[in-house]
This record gives structure tokens, sequence and C-alpha cells, in this order.
């Protein structure tokens, strides 16, 4: 069984487009987190193109400016210019500042091209995972079909927990795009720090409390 705390993936199910590392389809992982960051790409398997030979090169510079990297007034703007919202509500500017704050590991509330694509990968597979559940279209899902999608991403949470994620990122009774990336931000970018210092992945961390108000603070 997992560690509590952490995720796995999904008895029987591996969504399209999310890989997942590990032991073989439907069986636990190795190391008992949910793999890829929650069912979606957090690094890259092999070495990236070397920019200039990259699609998405020439446009991650014109949006990123002289500086050459993109905050988050930019990364609002790149995304509603692409449409990876598709139909739904676009981004909020705080989503936006939440995902740069994801892969910001330098901490300088920027990202670089490399952190670009890492976003764009992790953005269409949680689109894929929100529309798999979003049936008829409306632009929302149900609680129940939130806890589905988060048992989906392979975190291993209570129901106390979950009860909790679902009525922090519900309007209404219903979880939109936005909010539903927002929370897949949360806990794919909260659960890489507790496994970062859970070195025996035991499912349990203790905190200083300046560390602990860096790693939820700064998402």
């Amino acid at each position: 069984a997992s560690p509590p705390g952490y995720g796995g993936p999904m008895q029987g199910m591996q969504l399209q487009g999310m890989p997942m590392q590990g032991g073989p389809m439907g069986g636990p992982p190795q190391t008992g987190y949910p793999q890829n960051g929650g069912g979606y790409p957090g690094t890259f398997s092999a070495p990236p193109q070397q920019p200039v030979n990259d699609p998405m090169w020439g446009y991650f510079t014109t949006i990123a400016g002289q500086d050459g990297e993109i905050d988050a007034e930019e990364l609002q703007r790149c995304l509603t210019q692409t449409g990876i919202s598709g139909t739904y509500t676009p981004f909020s500017l705080e989503t936006c500042r939440i995902m740069i704050a994801m892969l910001d590991r330098d901490m300088t509330g920027k990202l670089g091209f490399i952190e670009f694509k890492e976003l764009f990968a992790a953005l269409s597979s949680w689109k894929q995972n929100f529309m798999m559940f979003d049936q008829d279209r409306s632009g929302t899902v149900e609680p129940h079909e939130m806890t589905q999608s988060i048992s989906a991403m392979g975190y291993r949470i209570s129901p106390q927990a979950l009860n909790a994620v679902i009525k922090r990122y519900s309007k209404a009774g219903r979880i939109y795009f936005d909010d539903y990336v927002a929370c897949a931000v949360k806990l794919r970018a909260l659960t890489e720090s507790f496994r970062r210092r859970d070195q025996m992945q035991q499912g349990a961390v203790n905190f200083q409390y300046d560390d602990f108000i860096l790693c939820t603070m700064s998402i």
C-alpha cells in the first residue's frame, strides 16, 4: 500500500498522454508517490531540443520580450492567445501566478523556455483529464467528478482532505476549469515539496515553521 499522504496510479487506469512510470499499469509505483507529479509530465524523459530548432522557440521569444522570461501577466496573455483553455473561461492572473510558482525553481517569479514548455505539457494533460469528466462540455465538473479526477491523477488523500480541497475550489457546488487547474497546480507543487523532504518515503515530515511557510506561501 502507498504511504499515507502520497499517491499511486489509479488501479487499472492510465490517461492517454499522461505517462506513469514505475510499476506495471494498475500496479503500485515503486516510490508510493504520484508518478510524474500526479499523472502528468513533470520532467522531460529525454533532453529537450535546442531552442533554435524548437517550433515553440519563436513564439516564446515574442511573448517573453527582452528579458527572455515570462511573468504572470505575459503568461496570462499567452495562454489566452493560444486558446489552450478552449471554450472554457480564460485563466485568471492568480492562477497564472501559481503556475509560475510551481515551476519557478530559481525563484525569479518568471518562467524560462524549458519551464514554459513543461507548463504547456502539464496544461494539455490537465485539460484532457478535465474534459474526460466534463462530458456535457459545461465548463465545470461536479464534486464527485473532481474526486475521481484527483484519483485519476494518482493522488491518494483522505475523504476529509478531499472534501476540504473541493470546498476550496468550488463555486456554487461546481468546479470551473480555471479553479481545476489551480487545484492541480497546488497538489503537484505541494506534493513535490513534501517528497523532497521525505527522504525515507514514509509519508511523514518534520517541518520547521519557516520551511513550512516557504512551502505553502510561495505557491
